[in-house]
Order: C-alpha cells, then sequence, then structure tokens
C-alpha cells in the first residue's frame, strides 16, 4: 500500500500521458483515471502531494491541482486530513494479476511501449532494426529444399528442432566451449529462456547478484519470481570482481546474472581475464551463473574473439548461457536457447513443456541456417552502424554539449550522462517534445545511476537528427525552468 505516494512510480504507470489531446490538467487527469479505472491505481492508494508530482513531472504546481480538483469532482479520488489523497474507485474485478503488471516492476513503459507500436512519439524505449537480408535468403532456401519434409515433421520438439540444436553446438565449438547438443535448449527467444531460469533458481526471498546498472526487463523477472537483487558496480573490464567477491560471501545468492558480452545498457565487452575471475568466485562460492550474450557488436566477428564464461568455468560448476537471434538477425525471429550441463538443461526442458510444449519448427529451420552465417550479417552491418553511431557523436557534442558518454565497445547505444539530472525529471519534458527516455532508475533500482539514460543509435539518419533537436529543446526548456509549446515534426 502507498507505494505510489512515490511521484516517480506514479509516473511508471502513465506511461506517454503528454502526448494526448487538450489542456495538460486535462491529459494527466484522464491518465491517472485510466490507470485507476485498470486497477493500475488500486482503491484506497495514496498519491504524492500536488509539489511532488509537479516536480517530477516538470508541471506547474497548478496543473497537479487543477488535474486533482478534476478527478475529485468525479468522486475517483478523495483528500482527507491526515491522511493525503487517495484513489477513491474501486476498479472492475479481474483475477490477480490479469493486467501482466509485475509490482514494483522497472520496465512496464518499455514492454507496454512494445504494445502500444510506434507513434509520432520517438521511443527510445528499445533499439530494433529490421531483418538483416541474409534472412530472406535462408526463407528461401527453406521454401526450395526443406519444405516439404519439414510439413512432414510431427512438429513437436520441446528441447529445439535437432538440426537447430546440433547448429547452436557447433557455434559454442567455435567459441572454445565444447558443446553438444543435449547441452542445449531452443526457447523462443531470450526472454523466455531469463523466465525459464528464474522458475527454476529462484523462490520467494532468493537473492540474486545484479550487475549496476542491468536491463529492466531482466529485474522485472526476477522480482516477478520474488527475489531480492544485489547490484554490483561495473568497471572497465566489467563486473567489478571484489565487489562480486563481497556479494557472494555476504549474500549466498541463488543466482549471478551477468551480460558479458556488450553488456546492456552500457555496451562494455568483459575482458577475457575478468570472465575467468567471474567463473572462478562464482564456482568458490558455489553460485550459478545465468550470462547473457544476447546482444551484438558492431564490431564484425568481435563477438567470437571472447569466449563465454562457460569456457572459463571450472569442473563441476554452473553455468547457464542464454543466445538469441533477435538483435543479431531480427526481432521478428524469436528463436532464443540456453547451453549448460545435460542434467540442468534436462530440468529446464520440464519447464519449457509446460511454458509452450515447444517452439515453432519453421522458425527453427531458419535459425539453423542462419546461424552459422552471424559473422556476415554482422560484417554487412557493420559499416551503417557505425555510421549511425558517428552521427550521433557528433549531433550531441554539436547541440547537446553539456552531456557525457563513453563510446561502447558494442550493441546498439550510448549510456549518456545528464549533468546535475535526475533523468526521470528529464524524460517528462522530453515527452513533451515527442521524446520517450527510458531514465537510468530503470536500469538501477539503487539510485546510482539517476542521472542517466539509454540512447539508441539505431534509427535511420533522419530520425537520428530529429531526435537529437527534440532532445536539445527539451533539455533548454528545462535549464530554463519554463514550459515551451511546440509542435512536432513527424517522427520517420
Amino acid at each position: 500500500m502507498d507505494r505510489f505516494q512515490d511521484p516517480a512510480e506514479l509516473v511508471e504507470v502513465l506511461g506517454d500521458w503528454a502526448s494526448a489531446r487538450g489542456p495538460l490538467y486535462r491529459k494527466l487527469s484522464g491518465a491517472m483515471a485510466r490507470a485507476m479505472r485498470a486497477g493500475d491505481l488500486p482503491h484506497g492508494e495514496r498519491l504524492p502531494s500536488e509539489r511532488d508530482l509537479a516536480r517530477m513531472l516538470q508541471v506547474s504546481r497548478a496543473t497537479v491541482v487543477a488535474a486533482y480538483d478534476e478527478l475529485r469532482g468525479n468522486g475517483m479520488i478523495a483528500s482527507l486530513r491526515g491522511s493525503g489523497t487517495r484513489v477513491n474507485l474501486k476498479p472492475v474485478k479481474r483475477r490477480a494479476g490479469s493486467d501482466g503488471r509485475v509490482p514494483g516492476g522497472r520496465a512496464t513503459s518499455i514492454f507496454q511501449r512494445l504494445v502500444d507500436g510506434p507513434g509520432e512519439v520517438i521511443s527510445l524505449a528499445f533499439a530494433v532494426e529490421p531483418a538483416a537480408p541474409e534472412l530472406a535468403d535462408a526463407v528461401r532456401e527453406l521454401v526450395d529444399d526443406d519444405l516439404t519434409d519439414l510439413l512432414g515433421d510431427v512438429g513437436y520438439h520441446p528441447r529445439g528442432f535437432p538440426p537447430f540444436r546440433d547448429a547452436i553446438a557447433a557455434y559454442y565449438e567455435r567459441m572454445s566451449v565444447p558443446t553438444v547438443p543435449d547441452q542445449v535448449l531452443v526457447t523462443t527467444g531470450a526472454q523466455q529462456a531469463l523466465g525459464l531460469v528464474a522458475q527454476m533458481y529462484l523462490r520467494l526471498g532468493s537473492t540474486v547478484v545484479v550487475e549496476s546498472p542491468s536491463w529492466p526487463g531482466c529485474l522485472d523477472v526476477f522480482r516477478a519470481a520474488g527475489a531480492k537483487m544485489i547490484s554490483v558496480p561495473l568497471d572497465d573490464e566489467g563486473i567489478s570482481a571484489d565487489g562480486l567477491a563481497q556479494a557472494c560471501g555476504e549474500h549466498q545468492p541463488a543466482l549471478l546474472y551477468v551480460m558479458p558480452t556488450y553488456h546492456n545498457p552500457t555496451g562494455r565487452l568483459m575482458s577475457a581475464h575478468r570472465r575467468q575471475r567471474v567463473a572462478e568466485i562464482a564456482a568458490r562460492f558455489e553460485v550459478p551463473v545465468l550470462e547473457d550474450n544476447a546482444y551484438t557488436s558492431f564490431n564484425a566477428g568481435a563477438s567470437s574473439q571472447v569466449p563465454p564464461i562457460a569456457a572459463y568455468a571450472p569442473d563441476g560448476s554452473e553455468v547457464i548461457t542464454v543466445g538469441s537471434l533477435a538483435k543479431a538477425v531480427w526481432g521478428g525471429l524469436r528463436m532464443g536457447w540456453l547451453r549448460a550441463p545435460g542434467g540442468i538443461i534436462e530440468r529446464l526442458a520440464r519447464y519449457k513443456v509446460l511454458a509452450d510444449l515447444a517452439s515453432p519448427v519453421l522458425d527453427q529451420a531458419i535459425a539453423a541456417k542462419i546461424l552459422p552465417r552471424l559473422d556476415v550479417i554482422a560484417a554487412g552491418r557493420e559499416q551503417v552502424v557505425r555510421a549511425r553511431l558517428h552521427q550521433l557523436c557528433e549531433l550531441l557534442s554539436a547541440d547537446l554539449p553539456e552531456w557525457n558518454w563513453q563510446l561502447p565497445d558494442g550493441g546498439s547505444a550510448l549510456w549518456v550522462e545528464l549533468p546535475d539530472t535526475d533523468a526521470r525529471v528529464f524524460a517528462q519534458i522530453a515527452l513533451r517534445h515527442g521524446v520517450e527516455v527510458v531514465p537510468g532508475a530503470a536500469a538501477d533500482p539503487t539510485g546510482g545511476h539517476d542521472n542517466y539514460l539509454r540512447l539508441p543509435f539505431t534509427f535511420p539518419e533522419e530520425t537520428l537528427t530529429e531526435l537529437v533537436r527534440r532532445l536539445q529543446r527539451a533539455w533548454l526548456e528545462l535549464r530554463r525552468h519554463g514550459p515551451e509549446s511546440s509542435s512536432l515534426s513527424p517522427s520517420v
């Protein structure tokens, strides 16, 4: 109860409220009313004060007062001396959890943007690109050479379509991780892989050690399992080895989650030496390692030059490696996998069967043809991605010189530091200028990165130019401490 007294928590459920039509106070009251009817703002929940909410939304206090007055006049909120302003509307009854929200979740806006789809707002919630051209070739080959035999197949392969599992095993062999197909479980994307591992390893009250910052989506998966998280900071080589050893010794975690290959959101590549140290520390404290290598590089073939943490794992240790084709090839090719010791894969396969029986065979057959071509695909994209990164850096240097960032080792975004500014506050102004920002607080619940935001560079050149223009105008408004009315140019 009273979670939403924190204005930052309330802002999370309001989404892109400022992009609606009408006066600002009515946009705000309308978004709050929708959240109440949906049950996202529960009956009896205490709301932030007008002053605190106005500060977080970067609007005048009069705007919030007018919004609250409208809700109060409609009987949706009530104010009592000593108990503040509370929601006074009971939503339509629904089964617990049917709205898909994770209590205390940080990735709500990211997932909601996937549901809502694109609009005139330029969303920084996720970094996506069109399909690699090699995918079309693989589809044509499948139709010409394999479709008849495939359609005669039974269609159910809970562990994964055998040719795809063979291709994954060969992929790890090339990365110095000897693997047989029985050590592979195919999943419907990396997200399902994380969910299956969380189901198997985590219980209410379990502890997970994570990097700081980390990806909000994985944090919500662990929260949904009832786990608590211990954050360990990064240095130039990856997760701090000393910090990791201390966390494992003090908290006896049920799981360690790391993103060694082009960490999201920083784009950092963990060094080979640090991967070995992580494997040794985890083995010493008997902590299973979940390494998420679903992210890709703009350096052709670079990801294959540093083997996964699994390559350094001492005998008897548990290292579970996640891979995916969504970032490397196409978001619509929802093919992921888990690579782990055979006994662990056997147990995870049971959770997989309960989830969806098996992943689509046609998709796996295409993926089996694509996987050996990943280096070729990366090389083909390298020039375009580097050009976009260079363009974005030039635009930011010219138009937003106060912002700071480091060039990433790989991945698809810049991790940008805003000077003396909570990115949650800036996000509200940016939204009114047509940009949906994911603040650093979503990636680090400890508060250590509240002044950061993730800025993808996967957009076309004209969109990057428009994006920085809107961000510059939002930043000028914030620095001037005054609202600015403006019309949006269409998002490309």
